[in-house]
């Protein structure tokens, strides 16, 4: 996870100093600011929280859990069968989507200026990979093509993004030294793609990492990687070897620094390409009678008109649309809330400022593994101890984006210089260093509440009554009209948040020079 600090430094110029102000709007007017953001935000977590359902179903939580400590003491890693090829398939997906992923997201931030191009790339990654996979299935099946465009899909859209965003700070200066008569292609290849590449280079690691999760998490929807035996496992309650499954996806993305090497990636490319080609052996019929028939509300292909059609929307709105979207925003709102409380708590863990270097290493540790296990397997873990209700999805969620939003704190409060008289424990944490991170800690939030609405609409398909869920039961009832409409739903949902979360941002943004610079904020890796 040493590539998560991807968030980009515009989110990190936050001042370094508690009096420091920006240069065209008076402190008190920007403090005013963040109070009525935190605050407005914090009150409509809590209103979530009020409102979600937080029932425990489960009647003996605690001697479910003991079987699974249990289990985890004693990994069985004979188990499970066809372990190997699972593992290869894992990588395999990763390996290829990931390819996919950043070459079509390359050209697509070359033209990142054109609005088309950003919305295009903002409407394919607001679809999570398990959506895609539900829709890629009816097509190819459980097929290498599903597993792999599921992740190339979204992730081109988060590629071209981020690229886009590299190629927008990157210094013109070099560019603009270029002879007038130099074409368009010869600046970008010669002073502008350089400035970057190490960059790129590092995002890219980043992404294999995530792309490695979502590959695994695909197996929930019948893919044959880990996550498929691991589900099998946690819910036959064989919980010794899930365990070993999941150990072994520790393992797998705790040593990507040892095993990624830029000489060896066309290898392993080469590798992912043998082991699983990504071809289309379906029906080409099949494709074109999805698309144009399956896809179609059942009153236009029934020959209905717009009153037949407006009916059977205002039934999918009232049974599917409205409890599903409410259910996704008040579990989301509440996971937000909770991920800045723990947020605020676990960051001294990894913070130079509080503890030793035990402490710190200890720290570091559980919160490596905290955002390194993916919300869906925390969730599914949850829903086996306590049941089906909104806690587990709010646990998982918050305790896998709190530990991420944690660790990009306690690397910030690495750029603070206390003074040499400054107090110590909780006088320290509460009057001197508090005050200074809490505007960072609120904009790293908001740049990972479109994250957290996204897994949460997914959180669905384990059971959890968000969109998800209709999702889920749509493909399951072979309703497909029905499925395209409750994903349009996620993506408007998603793109509504994230336009809300940039509005706060750029409101509340301190501008450039007076804070944190971006060559000392914390790195996009």
């Amino acid at each position: 996870m040493r590539y998560i600090r991807t968030l980009h430094t515009n989110t990190a110029r936050i001042s370094e100093h508690p009096t420091m102000k920006p240069a065209s709007v008076p402190l008190n007017t920007t403090a005013s600011r963040w109070r009525r953001t935190t605050g407005g935000l914090a009150l409509a977590g809590l209103l979530a929280l009020l409102l979600a359902d937080m029932e425990i179903a489960r009647s003996s939580p605690g001697q479910e859990l003991l079987r699974m400590g249990k289990g985890f003491l004693a990994p069985d890693f004979f188990a499970t069968e066809q372990l190997g090829k699972a593992l290869a398939n894992t990588l395999a997906f990763a390996w290829q989507g990931t390819a996919l992923a950043a070459l079509f997201g390359f050209f697509m931030a070359i033209c990142w200026s054109s609005r088309a191009v950003r919305g295009f790339a903002a409407s394919i990654r607001a679809i999570h990979e398990l959506f895609w996979g539900l829709l890629l299935l009816q097509v190819a099946g459980l097929s290498t093509l599903t597993g792999v465009l599921a992740i190339a899909i979204p992730y081109a859209g988060i590629f071209a993004k981020v690229f886009g965003e590299f190629l927008e700070e990157a210094d013109p200066a070099p560019s603009h030294a270029l002879p007038a008569s130099t074409t368009t292609i010869s600046r970008f290849f010669f002073a502008r793609l350089p400035l970057v590449w190490q960059a790129f280079k590092a995002y890219g690691s980043y992404r294999l990492e995530c792309a490695l999760r979502a590959s695994a998490i695909l197996g929930f929807i019948g893919l044959p990687t880990l996550g498929f035996h691991l589900e099998t496992a946690f819910r036959e309650g064989v919980y010794d070897q899930g365990a070993a499954l999941l150990y072994l996806f520790f393992a797998l993305i705790f040593t990507l620094r040892w095993w990624l090497r830029p000489g060896l990636i066309p290898l392993y490319l080469i590798a992912a390409v043998a082991w699983a080609p990504p071809l289309f052996t379906g029906n080409l019929d099949t494709l074109v009678l999805f698309i144009t028939v399956d896809l179609v509300p059942a009153p236009l292909r029934q020959s209905g008109g717009l009153l037949e059609l407006s009916q059977w929307f205002a039934m999918l709105w009232q049974q599917q649309l409205w409890p599903g979207l409410w259910q996704t925003v008040v579990l989301g709102l509440a996971a937000l809330l909770l991920t800045g409380i723990l947020a605020l708590l676990l960051f001294p863990l990894t913070s130079p400022l509080f503890g030793n270097r035990a402490s710190r290493s200890l720290g570091q540790g559980i919160l490596v593994v905290l955002r390194t296990t993916p919300e869906f397997f925390l969730a599914f873990f949850f829903l086996i101890l306590l049941g089906p209700s909104m806690l587990p999805g709010i646990l998982a969620l918050a305790l896998h984006t709190g530990a991420i939003v944690a660790h990009l704190t306690g690397s910030f409060s690495e750029t603070l210089r206390l003074r040499a008289d400054a107090p110590t424990g909780i006088n320290r944490y509460a009057y001197e260093v508090l005050p200074r991170i809490s505007p960072n800690l609120l904009a790293f939030l908001l740049y990972r509440w479109e994250v957290i609405m996204r897994e949460t609409a997914v959180l669905g398909i384990l059971g959890i009554h968000t969109l998800g869920f209709y999702i889920d039961s749509s493909v399951a009832e072979f309703r497909f009209d029905r499925t395209a409409l409750l994903i349009l739903a996620t993506v408007l949902l998603n793109l509504g948040v994230d336009t809300l979360s940039r509005t706060l941002r750029r409101r509340l943004r301190l501008q450039p020079g007076h804070g944190v610079s971006a060559s000392n904020a914390p790195a996009r890796r």
